[in-house]
């Protein structure tokens, strides 16, 4: 095979490959060869058909299936003993080919420009840590404790007020007569909250232990037995319990009913909680500046091609109209995109940065826990979407990366307050909100993928007629 490199325009290329006759029959020999054993002729034995006759009865078909597999392999070892990494799909244009003949074909490539990246060892970026003042702990134990119920029973001949816990059984009745579900047994609710029937809470406030109520209600819309519904009913009540709910002490039994070892480690845990409240959103602070920086890069070329389907990912759903209007910041945005994900991806790769399979569950575990009850949905949709998985592996890859970049950058460390991470996360909501305003008419673009990526999975395909052989192609405070 004889390889040469024709009309370098920029990251164009064009690479004539040369194959003698003698190597392509040889490749059609060990193909008869191989379908020998399995033609049944008559007249032949098994396995004893001669070459001649196989040429003539398969010839076509023969050829065919060598050309396919010649292309396919000596395309693939032309762009790696060049060194070339094609930037989307390259184009083959047959030349010469044919039974008992050279092949010749031109590969044409756009190759996917030189990306430095030593400056991301010493990248700049803002890492923010908040520290937790006391005094804020102590207000989010008191919250939770406030939440905590704690009821304690009082003397006989105290009345219920709103916020008690009243228990009682009770006996209920429409038109003098008993329905199904009309019995409640030790019954048990804090009134004010109105959540057993509306208006029933009201009509207890004032009972006492062992006193019988009648409180009429209007049964709901929602009710079982639907010839009763917007009917008032009768509710026979014997008071059992009236509690006052009493202010939860904050100390060590406390907190071990919290999952905590004592008072002082749930202090510790309830500090690290509220850090990391903010820390994922200072986090993506943080790697937004990387990004930022990442776009000062300079890369001599972007490959055109890439550009124009970064463009149509952009502007889809919108009219021709729109699109041409937009096409200037589209561009833009398509070419500084594309730098990004060349310049990440050539650290991903040099880093030997890679995605398990393990990573991928475990991404997909996370989205499950964020969305319960619809876990069954979101399964399916993976299942049934196998572009939404690669999308999910793209953002586990650039997550690996820019997590590698922060490692190896320099962290200007900063220690603030609270309320400085509020502001801060305030600021930057309002610029990315002001943003996106200013482009409400882009459309925002749904599926991510690299540009390597999206390189890698394409095969050379052929630019002549379709008569010639195309390449195929009770919470508990987590300790976590």
């Amino acid at each position: 095979m004889k390889i040469t490199v024709e009309n370098k325009k920029g990251l164009n290329k064009d690479l004539k490959v040369f194959i003698d006759k003698e190597t392509m029959n040889s490749y059609m020999d060990k193909k008869y060869e191989e379908i020998k054993g399995s033609v049944n002729l008559k007249g032949f034995r098994p396995g004893k058909v001669p070459k001649e006759i196989l040429k003539r009865q398969f010839g076509k078909a023969v050829f065919g299936e060598v050309l396919d597999k010649v292309l396919k392999e000596t395309s693939t070892k032309a762009l790696e003993e060049k060194k070339i990494k094609p930037a989307g799909q390259p184009k083959l244009d047959l030349k010469t080919y044919g039974e008992d003949k050279d092949l010749e074909y031109v590969l044409s490539v756009t190759e996917l420009p030189k990306v430095e990246i030593k400056s991301l060892d010493n990248i700049k970026f803002d890492e923010y840590t908040v520290k937790i003042d006391e005094s804020e702990t102590d207000k989010r134990i008191k919250e939770i404790a406030k939440n905590q119920p704690n009821f304690k029973e009082v003397s006989p001949d105290t009345k219920a007020k709103k916020g008690d816990l009243v228990s009682l059984d009770y006996k209920a009745t429409v038109d003098g007569k008993d329905f199904k579900g009309s019995e409640g047994k030790n019954t048990q609710l804090t009134l004010g909250k109105d959540l057993f029937l509306k208006g029933f809470d009201d009509q207890l406030i004032g009972v006492k232990k062992d006193d019988e109520k009648i409180v009429e209600a209007t049964l709901p819309e929602n009710f079982p037995e639907k010839e009763l519904v917007n009917k008032k009913a009768k509710f026979n009540c014997k008071i059992l319990s009236v509690k006052q709910s009493e202010e939860v002490k904050i100390d060590n039994v406390f907190a071990k009913n919290l999952g905590a070892k004592d008072l002082k480690d749930l202090k510790t845990l309830i500090s690290k909680q509220i850090n990391d409240e903010y820390k994922n959103s200072l986090d993506q602070l943080s790697k937004n500046q990387i990004l930022k920086e990442i776009e000062k890069i300079k890369i001599d070329e972007v490959p055109e091609n890439l550009v124009e389907e970064e463009v149509k990912v952009l502007s889809q759903g919108m009219s021709e109209e729109e699109s041409k209007k937009n096409k200037k910041n589209f561009e833009e945005k398509a070419k500084i995109r594309i730098k990004t994900g060349l310049i990440l991806n050539e650290f991903g790769e040099k880093n030997q940065i890679k995605v398990t399979e393990q990573e991928i569950q475990a991404e997909v575990q996370k989205q499950l826990r964020m969305m319960p009850g619809q876990e069954k949905m979101v399964m399916d949709f993976y299942q049934k979407n196998p572009s939404a998985l690669a999308s999910l592996r793209g953002s586990v890859y650039e997550e690996k990366i820019l997590n590698l970049i922060k490692e190896k950058g320099k962290a200007n460390k900063k220690e603030i307050s609270k309320e400085e991470a509020e502001k801060i996360l305030k600021d930057a909501h309002k610029h990315n909100h002001d943003h996106e305003h200013g482009h409400s008419k882009e459309k925002k673009e749904t599926k991510k993928k690299s540009p390597i990526t999206s390189a890698k999975e394409k095969k050379p395909t052929s630019k002549k007629a379709k008569s010639k052989p195309a390449v195929k192609k009770t919470k508990k405070v987590s300790k976590k």
